[in-house]
């Protein structure tokens, strides 16, 4: 069997389309994955709360409540006040959830941070395949409501990347001397200018190479969203194969545009990492 090349030259700009497509994904799921992951981080760093057997009890049973408050609310609009329009109970049902939240404010945090070691949990723990399949399939089942399949992988892309970001942000935060907060806190600051000023520029050189593995990851699992049916870079390798059965050189083409991007964004960290290091 000979190697054509110009199979690849035909292919080629399919294979760009399938890469703008990829490079779209992984973009939009790093930025909502990076916000996400830093607001858990965070979370997760400053607000301890152990995942314990007790603690899960009394999340489950205040969940619970709040959904049998909720339909307790709709029922009684469905009964007594039928001309009551949609729109109006939906209000009334956030007012009911914000005033819990205003009458339990000291409580949110815990919460929060609760809910963040789970979602971090049940993301970790899942395979990106079945995050993705679910979203898409289960998920309009669940809500009413269809998702277009490349928001439903950017969507995935941003859980995905946020919980393991997350954790990174954690162990960066935590790798800080606790002298740099304490001198913050001395000199009458915020929290959030300390965490801005202080804490995150120590913080942000540690996870640069963290960050970086984990954008390379991200770009890579967005090939697995061929299961949905998204024209990325591997789908239109796959569709030009079923047109001219020459996987040699079509997977080979796909293997060195995907090594292209990830290289491409190695030397740009390590770029950063460069400029931001400490002399």
């Amino acid at each position: 069997m000979t190697f054509e090349w110009s199979v690849i030259w035909d292919a080629l700009p399919s294979l760009m389309e399938g890469a703008k497509m990829t490079i779209r994904i992984t973009l939009l799921g790093l930025i909502g994955g990076t916000l996400l992951g830093f607001l858990t981080g965070v979370i997760t760093t400053y607000v301890k709360v152990l995942v314990t057997w007790k603690t899960t009890a009394i999340a489950v049973a205040t969940l619970a409540a709040l959904y049998i408050l909720l339909r307790l609310a709709s029922w009684f609009g469905d009964s007594f006040l039928p001309g009551v329009p949609d729109w109006a109970w939906t209000v009334l049902k956030l007012a009911i959830v914000l005033a819990l939240a205003l009458r339990f404010a000291s409580r949110v945090p815990v919460a929060l941070s609760f809910l963040a070691q789970v979602y971090i949990l049940v993301i970790r723990g899942t395979p990106i395949v079945v995050q993705v399949m679910f979203i898409y399939f289960a998920l309009p089942l669940i809500v009413g409501w269809r998702i277009d399949a490349v928001w439903a992988a950017i969507f995935t892309l941003v859980i995905n990347s946020g919980a393991y970001i997350a954790e990174i942000v954690r162990g960066a935060l935590l790798s800080v001397p606790k002298g740099l907060k304490e001198a913050g806190q001395a000199m009458g600051l915020p929290f959030y200018k300390i965490l801005a000023y202080i804490i995150g520029p120590v913080a942000l050189r540690r996870m640069i190479p963290a960050m970086g593995n984990q954008c390379i990851i991200s770009l890579k699992d967005s090939s697995l969203f061929i299961v949905i049916g998204v024209a990325e870079l591997t789908r239109q390798g796959q569709e030009i194969i079923a047109g001219n059965f020459r996987s040699v050189e079509i997977w080979a083409a796909v293997a060195v545009i995907y090594l292209i991007l990830t290289g491409f964004i190695a030397l740009v960290l390590k770029f950063v990492e460069h400029r931001t290091q400490i002399v």
